[in-house]
């Protein structure tokens, strides 16, 4: 095989915990097909679903399975390579023997599995599947079950994805080893962009040298790279522009081990050897509101509360500088900090980078006690809900200037007894800077992920005059 995998019984636990968690039924979950990118034969890179990947490990296209929740059998469908195929692809595990090295022991084609969920469906008994990301499988679903295409995903298990997201957002001591691994590599690529960006280059060539170091280390990106010298576009993947002296760089890229966990780090740092004064003033801002929420950290405490206390910590900070006025937290509940804090705090993060986003935000970050605002701003906050043992996420507060929502609040009058429009112009061509790393929670407080990546001011800088 290709591709790692946990220990066997890692799977069957998994798998015995999903079940005793589902009332009864049928437990569908499909893994990924190969995706044509311009052609059949001309694909995307594979990525298996992280659900699939989760319960069975097997890094393989083309596979789905079932577990019946009420006689405990479990079977894994795929199609067998043919000699045409095997002309192409060279000899490869059969799926019955793909199947034995995560603990399933029966095996059938690919092409059975649509009626036998039929048959499922005919006898009465509810079929348990996930909201569908992709169309094929959309497409799939939709016919084994005879619904429309437009109503399958409303179809999708509340209860089975609840119980998914349950035990996926606990990490095991096993996931947090592969997640320290991705995240090493992920520290990686950072120093790289830190190490070669030189005034006259272009984004895409340091860009470049960060998609190198993922590669070098036997994975790639867990999402596509943000390099860039407009940082206040929160997810800039245009990298066309020429770096000058003066400006800044916002990197955020993570890397994916080859066990497809997920690494997400951002870093700013000046692309001459050191921070104006202007940009200091605010990087530290930023630094400080990042350092505050990382002490912030327990089980027990609501991310919400991180997030908000972030809020006040970035207003007070701007405050400090004359751009903000009046009671910081007055502000934030009124929502005057999202002139330069429009996105959350953090996620979620495992063997997605924004871990199990396909099954829902409001599920994965929140509780049926606890939705997410409707507010700007704080409606872009991934994860509010209580924090506990065993989770990893990230912490990742920034200042951003947007010259465009500088203008429309502005010619409104918005929030003007918060904000001092005439200092704030000032800073209207700043840019954005975000400061980010991962961690997981523990019993007393959390733990950094990886290693530490220069960012105080003086160590950012003592990398960049190292460059000339």
């Amino acid at each position: 095989m290709h591709f790692r995998t946990f220990d066997t019984q890692i799977y069957i636990n998994r798998r015995q915990v999903l079940r005793s968690k589902v009332e009864s039924g049928i437990i569908l979950l499909m893994g990924n097909h190969e995706a044509p990118m311009n052609y059949r034969d001309n694909t995307y890179p594979f990525r298996q679903d992280s659900t699939f990947l989760y319960y069975f490990g097997l890094d393989v296209a083309g596979l789905a399975a079932i577990i019946d929740v009420d006689s405990g059998e479990e079977i894994i469908f795929g199609t067998e390579l043919t000699i045409d195929d095997i002309v192409w692809t060279g000899p490869l595990p059969t799926i019955s023997e793909l199947g034995a090295t995560v603990g399933i022991h029966k095996t059938k084609d690919f092409a059975l599995l649509g009626d036998m969920l039929s048959k499922a469906k005919s006898a009465s008994r509810q079929i348990h599947f996930l909201p569908p990301y992709r169309h094929d499988n959309l497409i799939r679903i939709s016919t084994w079950l005879d619904v429309p295409v437009g109503v399958t995903g409303a179809m999708a298990s509340l209860s089975l994805i609840k119980a998914i997201i349950a035990q996926r957002a606990i990490k095991e001591n096993c996931e947090i080893d592969e997640i320290h691994k991705a995240v090493h590599i992920t520290v990686d690529m950072h120093l790289a962009a830190m190490k070669n960006a030189l005034p006259g280059m272009k984004e895409y060539e340091v860009a470049a040298r960060v998609h190198q170091e993922a590669l070098k280390a036997g994975g790639d990106l867990a999402f596509a790279t943000i390099l860039t010298v407009n940082g206040e576009t929160l997810h800039n993947h245009y990298h066309g522009n020429t770096i000058k002296e003066g400006q800044m760089i916002l990197c955020d890229a993570g890397a994916e081990n080859d066990m497809h966990y997920a690494g997400d780090m951002t870093c700013t740092f000046p692309v001459g050897k050191s921070f104006t004064e202007k940009q200091k003033d605010i990087y530290n801002i930023v630094l400080h509101t990042h350092e505050a929420a990382v002490k912030m950290l327990r089980p027990g405490i609501t991310y919400k509360e991180v997030y908000l206390k972030a809020c006040e910590n970035i207003f007070s900070g701007l405050k400090s500088l004359g751009i903000t006025k009046g009671d910081p937290a007055e502000a934030v509940d009124a929502g005057a900090h999202a002139m330069f804090f429009q996105c959350g705090l953090g996620h979620m993060m495992g063997l997605d980078v924004h871990d199990m986003e396909d099954l829902g935000e409001q599920y994965v970050g929140y509780t049926d006690a606890m939705s997410k605002s409707t507010q700007f701003g704080i409606k872009s906050l991934r994860l509010g809900r209580e924090l506990e043992t065993g989770f990893v996420l990230t912490v990742e507060p920034g200042i951003y200037f947007i010259p465009t929502l500088i203008d429309q609040w502005h010619a409104a009058g918005k929030f003007k007894d918060f904000i001092d429009y005439s200092k704030l112009e000032a800073y209207r061509d700043f840019s954005g800077i975000r400061v980010e790393e991962d961690f997981v929670i523990t019993d007393t407080g959390s733990q950094l992920l990886g290693r530490s990546l220069p960012k105080t001011v003086a160590e950012i800088e003592e990398v960049r005059g190292r460059v000339f």
